[in-house]
């Protein structure tokens, strides 16, 4: 029998040092549950993705040394681990097998993923041979994430001899990403007959967040383990006549449950990796605000979090009482900053350059500005991060104001369309043992930036969704207005909603990153052209 653990832990990118001393404790967790095996995530070693440090040389020779210092240190068990390797002037995405100090195999990467938020052509070349190494007594195929997503690399293992195909993978996620990952995988197996392990990798890295949710399929498919959704763990896996076997089988999260802990990682990691002192967020009665404080307290704690309300002669008494009831429930610091001192000096300041033209945007965007730069002074002041609130609904059409609403170092939900935050909102206060952490008003009522009187979000825009729709199936699925159209979505709205999503990119290039949970965010996989004069046709 052959005893696999399999280490679902959250590297750091460029930290070696520090994910070094975590795969040993992991090789010691491993070896005291009687494990001959240890499998590691992806570029493990550095942590993904690495992006350009990539092109740099020294970086190379600073994960050849960790390496070495790892393989030195680690003992009485094989350990699989990721790393950058640069080998006869080439570059490669690889995994080393070191066992008793010793280097005795390495594996190249064969299929270079190039989609998506994926460049690795740009930094890697494929590799072209199988590796195949013999550990307690099974020949084991070793894959490395992308390599299963096509044909070739996993049955060039099997035509090597693999007994057992072992995978290290950093496989982002979106919204039900890991039954994707099952299936594929699946297919693999299907092809080879032989089981397979899947290690994944777990935590926030600038946009992407790593689920974990590492898992393995025996020779039928049949799913004999699975480890925690966002969450570090150590997995073990015997491999025994053929037959994988684990007692480790963790519950599938819902969409709402998946999603909500996507962002809580991602800013966790954020704000963690990066050294802010804290989050600072600009509370508005509404809706987005009030998740995003809410994933922000689970996240970081109340003593990390700091509400700031800004009331305008437009705020609402509602916005407000119902913005003290969450700071009541949360705990966190709370302050209230009238804005509209500052309001009646712009309006001093810019009313001979405005004489004679009647008020518009112009008068509403001006306080939202003014409540960036109040965000951004105590930011400066306190080492704390401006956490933004704008939906993917609203970044999508640009009902936002750059240099207001957008000014802030991470936008948490970025990547959450406006149908979804309510559901995710809902989701939060079932979590709550007493009062609701999000009143019922702000759910209820309808959307309004206050910047005038008696406005509501839909005086600007569709329906959420029937806006939610359209972007999806333009943004998401690359569908034709004229597809999105014959689907059934009204053809005033869909002109509409193309045309504002066209002309709004300038405003997105300039927003802060954000946590990605769909197939495509505005972030590395969304590349439009601001200016270009192409039409749709409808």
């Amino acid at each position: 029998m052959l005893r696999i653990a399999v280490a679902q832990f959250n590297a750091t990118v460029g930290d070696l040092t520090g994910n070094v001393e975590r795969i040993i404790a992991c090789a010691r967790e491993a070896k005291a549950r009687g494990a001959q095996v240890l499998l590691t995530p992806e570029l493990a070693l550095c942590g993904y993705p690495p992006e350009d440090l990539l092109l740099r040389p020294d970086f190379y020779r600073a994960c050849h040394r960790a390496l070495d210092d790892l393989a030195s240190r680690v003992d009485g068990i094989a350990v699989v681990v990721g790393h950058p390797d640069e080998h006869q002037g080439r570059c490669y995405n690889a995994a080393t097998v070191i066992e008793n100090g010793r280097k005795i195999a390495v594996y190249r990467k064969m299929r270079l993923p190039n989609y998506e938020v994926f460049d690795e052509k740009r930094y890697f070349e494929p590799g072209t041979e199988a590796c195949v190494v013999t550990l307690g007594g099974v020949r084991c195929g070793i894959n490395i994430c992308a390599d299963i997503w096509e044909e070739g690399a996993a049955e060039a293992a099997r035509q090597a001899g693999a007994e057992l195909l072992l995978v290290l993978n950093a496989s982002p996620c979106h919204l039900e990403k890991h039954q994707q990952r099952v299936h594929v995988l699946g297919q693999r197996i299907a092809a080879t007959g032989i089981p397979a392990i899947y290690c994944n990798l777990v935590g926030g890295q600038d946009e992407l967040v790593f689920d974990g949710a590492s898992f393995a399929l025996d020779a039928d498919k049949k799913c004999c383990m699975r480890l925690p959704q966002f969450e570090e763990a150590l997995g073990i896996v015997d491999f025994a006549a053929g037959r994988l076997q684990s007692e480790q089988m963790a519950d599938e999260l819902s969409v709402e449950a998946e999603a909500y802990q996507a962002l809580v990682l991602g800013v966790r990691d954020y704000i963690g990796k990066t050294g802010f002192k804290g989050a600072i967020i600009g509370l508005s009665g509404g809706i987005d605000s009030a998740l995003t404080l809410c994933v922000a307290v689970d996240a970081l704690g109340a003593d990390k979090v700091r509400a700031v309300m800004m009331p305008s002669p437009y705020t609402a008494q509602m916005s407000l009482d119902d913005s003290r009831e969450m700071i009541r429930v949360l705990g966190v610091r709370y302050d209230e900053i009238a804005i509209a001192p500052a309001m009646d000096v712009y309006a001093a300041m810019l009313a001979p350059m405005f004489a004679g033209l009647p008020a518009d945007t112009t008068e509403e965007n001006i306080q939202a500005r003014i409540r960036g730069n109040i965000l951004m002074a105590l930011s400066n002041k306190t080492g704390a991060l401006v956490l933004t609130t704008g939906n993917k609904s609203e970044m999508a059409v640009g009902y936002c104001t750059l240099y207001g609403d957008m000014a802030g170092g991470f936008a948490v939900i970025k990547d959450v369309y406006k149908t979804l935050v309510y559901r995710l909102s809902r989701y939060r206060n079932t979590l709550c043992q007493g009062d609701p952490v999000i009143p019922e008003n702000i759910i209820v009522r309808p959307p309004s930036a206050e910047l005038k009187p008696d406005q509501t979000d839909q005086d600007s825009l569709p329906p959420y969704e029937v806006l939610d729709a359209i972007v999806r199936a333009y943004m998401e699925e690359d569908r034709s207005p004229r597809e999105i159209i014959a689907a059934g979505l009204p053809a005033d709205a869909v002109r509409r909603v193309v045309r504002l999503l066209h002309i709004a990119e300038y405003k997105r290039r300039q927003a802060p990153i954000g946590i990605r949970i769909t197939p495509r965010g505005f972030g590395k996989d969304w590349r439009y052209p601001i200016t270009n004069r192409y039409s749709d046709e409808f």
